[in-house]
């Protein structure tokens, strides 16, 4: 092998790591960017109907296994930052919507986790519930886990079961544009968004030979994702018929 052919090596290798340095950063911010147009939108509306605050349990609950589940099966670190990264945002929406839902109601009534009614589950008044939820599901997590850590049935079941909410994360919000029978309010940018990342990180799993936990429930957010943009035609055109 000659020089040239050395060089010429030494730069595909520089070039492929830089191209995975890079494809790691998508995976770790990419999964929290839809929620910036969302945010935004509520923000600028003062109105959160549009957007079912469930999406963001599902996400907290997935993550958190995932996060477990890494414990147990060490898979990539892209994966656990992206697990952080996306804790984070979700408790953002989640302050945000809390401060919207206080500044906009009239009846002095509040919710509360301590309460104990679970109608009113996931619905609370103050952002310190949810806060107190998820961290008494994480101790909850961190006991079982430390029981069973040992248990390669448990820790491929706490992989299957992370996945398997963060397969269900455009479910509440289909269920609740479906129940409105409209998408007003939610952000077509933030269903978009969700789309190509989705498509982005089940490529990224089949590439990087991740869990096959983590590329099936690419495929069904992929299904989930196309039967909300689907609604988002749908409603559009039977605004106009009425309108018309």
């Amino acid at each position: 092998m000659d020089a040239e052919d050395v060089l010429l090596d030494d730069d595909l290798d520089g070039s492929w790591t830089l191209l995975s340095w890079l494809a790691s950063c998508v995976m770790v911010f990419g999964g929290a960017l839809p929620y910036v147009p969302q945010y935004q939108d509520i923000q600028r509306s003062s109105n959160t109907e549009g957007f079912s605050t469930r999406v963001c349990l599902v996400l907290l609950v997935a993550n958190i296994l995932r996060i477990f589940f890494w414990i147990g099966k060490q898979f990539e670190m892209t994966l656990l930052l992206q697990s952080v990264v996306m804790i984070l945002a979700m408790f953002a929406m989640l302050h945000l919507c809390c401060t919207v839902h206080n500044t906009n109601r009239v009846s002095t009534k509040q919710h509360r986790l301590t309460d104990l009614d679970f109608r009113y589950f996931w619905k609370w008044s103050a952002f310190e519930d949810y806060l107190l939820f998820c961290f008494g599901f994480t101790v909850l997590c961190a006991v079982v886990t430390l029981l069973l850590l040992d248990s390669l049935v448990f820790v491929e079941a706490l992989g299957s079961l992370a996945v398997m909410f963060e397969a269900m994360l455009g479910l509440p919000q289909l269920l609740q544009n479906f129940h409105n029978g409209s998408t007003k309010g939610m952000s077509v940018k933030m269903v978009l968004l969700w789309t190509a990342g989705d498509v982005f990180k089940t490529i990224y799993f089949v590439l990087n030979e991740s869990p096959s936990q983590f590329w099936v429930c690419g495929s069904v957010q992929i299904l989930i994702d196309v039967a909300i943009l689907l609604q988002v035609l749908f409603y559009s055109q039977d605004a106009r018929v009425k309108l018309g």
